[in-house]
């Protein structure tokens, strides 16, 4: 019997760096991560994902929720060898720098509705 080996992908830490960055910035810890994952993999599987980014499958699962509900995740079956239920495949469906325009503007939109309300704030006082 032959087993097959796959290498297993992990963090650097210049994406460790970025996804710190995010997690900064507002965006949660999982979602930081995954993102930083499928942005340096071509696609990877749930279980590669839960193993390169050390999160556990629920907190996996919550994060392609977030990404998918974006617009920036996508999947595909991929059948398996042996009888059983297809593996899904993810990659990201945008490219990354318009990703991350789009948190950057979610983000000064944050920012500038938190500015209002301290302008409202000094209204009171």
């Amino acid at each position: 019997m032959v087993m097959a080996v796959k290498a297993v992908q992990f963090f650097t830490k210049d994406e460790e760096a970025l996804a710190d960055i995010l997690i900064g910035i507002g965006i949660k810890r999982n979602v930081a991560k995954v993102l930083v994952f499928l942005a340096n993999s071509s696609e990877a599987t749930s279980r590669d994902i839960e193993r390169g980014t050390d999160l556990r499958q629920p907190e996996v699962s919550l994060a392609m929720r977030y990404l998918a509900k974006q617009g920036w995740l996508s999947s595909r079956d991929k059948r398996s060898e042996n009888k059983g239920r297809p593996q899904k495949i993810f990659n990201l469906s945008k490219p990354v720098p318009e990703i991350m325009r789009r948190i950057e503007k979610e983000k000064k939109r944050e920012a500038a509705n938190r500015l209002a309300l301290v302008q409202r704030l000094h209204e009171f006082v």
